[in-house]
Parts: structure tokens; C-alpha cells; sequence
């Protein structure tokens, strides 16, 4: 959903700032005073052609920025409120923006970020539709026309999808197996010999290199650890200075507690030099072991450099290689129950894509019938929609197509050269296929709906853009029996200032509504008679959307 719109430099558009709220919105105006610019600008932020023409005359270049919301995330009128004065938390908001300079590229970014156009148009056509003589038209995408008319007819594609699923795994596992015999035979040679390397070595465990890192480190080090430990037992033992300390301690009452202490330590030190003999005397000097370790370090390294960072990694790829191993050995066997069971998917499949296509073929004529009748109360009643379902099974070739005129062919929505005519089939398929598209976009634009109609069809067009079941709908227009609708109203005027044509919009109250439609009716805004009249318009309109429980 739009929420607010800036656009500075901008044709007419000096500086302009419009706040949006959900419901229905009309955009009214007289001929030239910057209405279709406010379209245009919302069409550059969807990624639409820059045109360096749009550059107000003077400024070194146009930009726009729309601030926009997911509809989930504002469900309610007061949203736009709330967001706009910053107290939300923003969840699902997008700053879109476009820079046109006068000369060269233009330039787009997204939430703050450089992005290109295409990416303006990924993230708008979740956001906005745009219907009229535009670009950015779901409705025209073949995809979302074959979407719509599932969605119109229940079809279910979801067995289709699980068919096609399971079949896509079966058809990866037979690549896997290698349809190559010479590939398969290269495969075969290189994993024995691998699991041969990596057997051959025996690997104790994961655990083992740290365990010989240990080991060399104490055979590195074997006579300096015996030196150090003999010659600390020399200095215990050689010096009896505790025991002369004891003598002379011995028979002398005063020093009889010291003495005990003193025999005490002589028996603790006595058995210190005993376990430092034994340590020592533990301690080998072997350089032959040493060099098996140092060996086997190096050796178990070279297999960690071929099939992983850790010997927890080589173990890991040798249990992989003798599964690929087995499944190679095993080939054959394993080809041809493969091949059996993509036999039975692609059957089950076929039948699938069969019931789809017919599924659709069905749907098709009352699709077509249906947006027919609502035409008809567009004051398109001679039109003649077709939906067209071609292709092999499950046809997936959807075509909507549309003939305005009583003998006219009818043709593809995206050749329809009327932009009024366009803009009335899309709103008839609006109404038609109703709520339920999740990833319909939150925001939908009617620019050039109401042209060349008048009187009951512009009541019938305001009441069905009034009924659409969707959080927001824009619509340029020039009729007042279509603004009636509105459940707001933005006027866009123009003035003139130091010679120069500036646009200004702004959001209308009750009472300006009765001045702005009186204008629409007679060109008279201060005329009683149109203003009873724009009254009477308004609460028809009020009345007839609480009748239908539109908005």
C-alpha cells in the first residue's frame, strides 16, 4: 500500500507531498493541472521508462520517492497516520525512489541503496498495479493470467506439483548414478584407490594426531626431561642438610616440636626424590620411535590435505566414498528401479497434467462469461472476452483476450490499444476474481477508466472501483459520479507563479468535496444548484456502498 508520495521538479510538480490512507482514493483535477503527473511519478518508482523531458524546465533533475507498506501490515486507515508520524515500527515498509536528471541516466534506489530499474519493478509489482495505458499491469503477465483463472476454477495443481517434484529427485538420483560406463569406470578406479590410501593408513581415530603430538613432544624433548630429572634428584639427595639439621634439633626440649616437623619433611622429601627417580628413569630416549611418530604425523597430514581439515573429515569421506562404491557396484540394480519408478511418476504425472488441462478448459467459458457480464455494466456491453487455454497437457498457455467492439477480433490484453478500455476490462477482472490472491499488490491505480463514458456507466464504474476488495484503490478521473465513490479525495490544481505553472494537491474534507464535485458537474463550484446536486451524488454514493458492503 502507497502511503506517501514526494515528487519535486517534476513537469508541472515543483514540490508536491501527498499522504495516502487505505479505502479508495480519487484523484480529480481540471484537464492539465498535473494529475497524470502524480500517476507518472508513482510509475517511475515501479521502474518504469525515465524521460528526461519529465525534468522540470530549469532543474538539473526530477526526483520522486513513495514510501510504501505491505498490506498486511496496514490493514487499517489509521496506519498511514501512524506510520508517517514515525510512532509504527515499520514492518514491511519500502522507500522507493528516482532521480531523473536533465541529462543522462536516471537513477533508483531502494530503502537508501543504488538499485537498477529492474529491481524497482521486482519489488513494485508486489506493491502497485497500474491500470491504464501502463506498463506495470500484472494482469497482462501470462503467468498471472494462468494463476487467475486456476484461482477462478479451484483448480488444484498441488498432485502436479508432486508429481514433477518426485520426478525431478528421480531423474538427479540417475544422474547421479553416471550414464557414462567409461565415466562410471574412471569413478570406480579413483574411489578404490582412495579408499585403499585412507584404509591403508588405519587411522586410530579422530583423536589420534593429537595423541602423537603429545608423543613427539616427549621424545623431542627425552634427554633434555632425563637431565633435567637426574640432576634435580642429585640436588635431593647429595646435600643432607636436613638431616644435619635434624641432629643437631635432636634432645633439645626447646626445638622438639621443629624437630618432628623436620623428620616429617625428611620422610616427604624422601619420597619426592624416590617418585623423581622413578619419573626419570620412565623417561626413553628413542630417535627410532621418534621418527615413526614424526612419519605418521606427516603421513596422516598428506590424507587430511586430499579429504578433509580434520581426521574426523577423512573418516566422514570414507564412509561417503564405500556408499558411492557400493551404489557404482550396484549400478545396474540400481538403474533400473529407478528407472521403473520414473516410469510410474511420469505416468502419474501425465495424468495429472491431463486433469489440470481440463480442469482449466472448464473453467475457461465461465471466466470468460463472468468478466463479460461485469463489462457490460462498465458501458462495454457489446465486449467479448475470451480466455484462451492452449498448449500440451496441463496447458499452461493462458491468454486472456478482449474484443471492445461488437466485430472486432479479439485480441491478447497486452495489444488492446485503448487505455480506458483496458483500464474497465482489468477492474471487471478485479471484481470478478475477488479477494483470495495472496500475492495480489496491496495498491491498484485507474488511470483513464472513466473515459469516454458518462451518466450511469460512470455510477456503475464508480460503484464497482468502490466494491473492489483489495487495502487500497487510486483513480484518476474526471467525472464526478465516479469521484462520489471516494472514500477520500485528493484535488490537484494548478497556479501560476512568477510566469511559471506550478501544481499543487492537497487531501479534501467533507465540505471541500461538495465544492470540488460542484466544479466537476458544472465548472461552477459557488452554484447552489450544483452543489445540491454534488450532496445528492455523495450520499447516493454512501448509500449505494453500504447497500453492497463495499468500503
Amino acid at each position: 500500500m502507497l502511503l506517501e508520495l514526494h515528487a519535486r521538479d517534476l513537469g508541472v510538480i515543483a514540490d508536491l507531498t501527498l499522504v495516502f490512507a487505505p479505502g479508495m482514493t480519487a484523484l480529480t483535477g481540471e484537464t492539465g493541472a498535473g494529475k497524470t503527473l502524480v500517476v507518472e511519478a508513482i510509475e517511475l518508482l515501479l521502474g518504469g521508462r525515465s524521460d528526461p523531458l519529465l525534468v522540470r524546465p530549469g532543474a538539473g533533475e526530477a526526483r520522486v520517492e513513495g514510501r510504501f507498506v505491505a498490506a498486511g501490515h496496514a490493514a487499517v486507515a489509521g496506519n498511514a497516520d501512524r506510520h508517517r508520524d514515525g510512532d509504527g515500527d515499520g514492518d514491511g515498509e519500502r522507500i522507493l525512489s528516482r532521480v531523473v536528471p536533465a541529462t543522462g541516466r536516471s537513477r533508483a534506489y531502494v530503502d537508501g541503496r543504488l538499485a537498477t530499474a529492474g529491481e524497482l519493478a521486482e519489488i513494485g509489482r508486489t506493491l502497485v498495479d497500474l491500470h491504464g495505458q501502463h506498463a506495470h499491469q500484472s494482469l497482462l503477465a501470462a503467468r498471472t493470467q494462468r494463476a487467475a483463472l486456476d484461482r477462478f476454477g479451484g483448480v488444484d495443481l498441488a498432485p502436479l506439483i508432486d508429481a514433477r517434484r518426485r520426478l525431478d529427485a528421480v531423474d538427479e538420483a540417475l544422474a547421479a548414478l553416471g550414464g557414462d560406463e567409461r565415466a562410471r569406470a574412471r569413478e570406480l578406479d579413483l574411489l578404490r584407490y582412495q579408499l585403499d590410501e585412507i584404509g591403508a593408513a588405519g587411522i586410530a581415530g579422530p583423536d589420534e594426531e593429537d595423541e602423537l603430538e603429545r608423543e613427539e613432544d616427549l621424545l623431542a624433548g627425552a634427554e633434555a626431561h632425563r637431565d633435567a630429572g637426574e640432576g634435580a634428584y642429585r640436588s635431593l639427595t647429595e646435600d643432607d642438610a636436613l638431616g644435619r639439621a635434624i641432629a643437631a634439633l635432636t634432645h633439645h626440649r626447646p626445638f622438639e616440636a621443629l624437630a618432628e616437623r623436620s623428620r616429617a619433611l625428611a620422610a616427604e622429601l624422601a619420597d619426592l626424590a624416590s617418585d623423581l627417580r622413578h619419573a626419570t628413569e620412565a623417561v626413553v630416549v628413542d630417535p627410532e620411535r621418534l621418527d615413526t611418530v614424526r612419519g605418521r604425523r606427516r603421513m596422516l597430514g598428506g590424507l587430511r590435505r586430499k579429504y578433509g581439515e580434520r581426521l574426523s573429515d577423512v573418516l566422514a569421506f570414507e564412509s561417503q566414498a564405500k556408499a558411492r562404491l557400493a551404489e557404482l557396484e550396484h549400478h545396474g540394480e540400481r538403474a533400473r528401479a529407478l528407472e521403473a519408478e520414473r516410469a510410474m511418476i511420469a505416468g502419474e504425472a501425465a495424468r495429472e497434467a491431463a486433469a489440470v488441462a481440463a480442469a482449466r478448459r472448464r473453467a475457461a467459458p465461465g471466466l470468460a462469461s463472468a468478466v463479460e457480464e461485469r463489462l457490460r455494466t462498465l458501458a462495454m456491453g457489446g465486449a467479448r472476452f475470451e480466455v484462451a487455454v492452449d498448449g500440451a497437457d496441463p496447458a499452461d498457455e493462458v491468454t486472456f483476450l478482449l474484443g471492445a467492439n461488437p466485430g472486432e477480433a479479439a485480441l491478447p490484453l497486452a495489444r488492446v490499444a485503448s487505455g480506458g478500455e483496458l483500464a474497465r476490462a482489468m477492474l471487471a477482472l478485479r471484481l470478478v476474481l475477488g479477494a483470495g490472491d495472496d500475492e495480489a499488490p496491496g495498491t491498484l491505480i485507474f488511470d483513464e477508466v472513466d473515459a469516454g463514458i458518462g451518466g450511469r456507466a460512470a455510477l456503475a464504474v464508480g460503484q464497482a472501483l468502490a466494491a473492489l476488495d483489495t487495502p487500497q484503490v487510486l483513480v484518476v478521473t474526471h467525472l464526478p459520479q465516479v469521484a462520489a465513490f471516494a472514500d477520500h479525495q485528493v484535488a490537484v490544481t494548478k497556479q501560476e507563479r512568477d510566469g511559471r505553472t506550478v501544481a499543487h494537491a492537497r487531501t479534501l474534507t467533507d465540505e471541500d468535496r461538495v465544492v470540488e464535485l460542484s466544479r466537476m458537474l458544472s465548472g461552477q463550484p459557488a452554484s447552489a444548484t450544483a452543489r445540491d446536486h454534488a450532496q445528492e451524488l455523495l450520499a447516493a454514493a454512501a448509500a449505494s456502498k453500504g447497500g453492497t458492503g463495499a468500503r
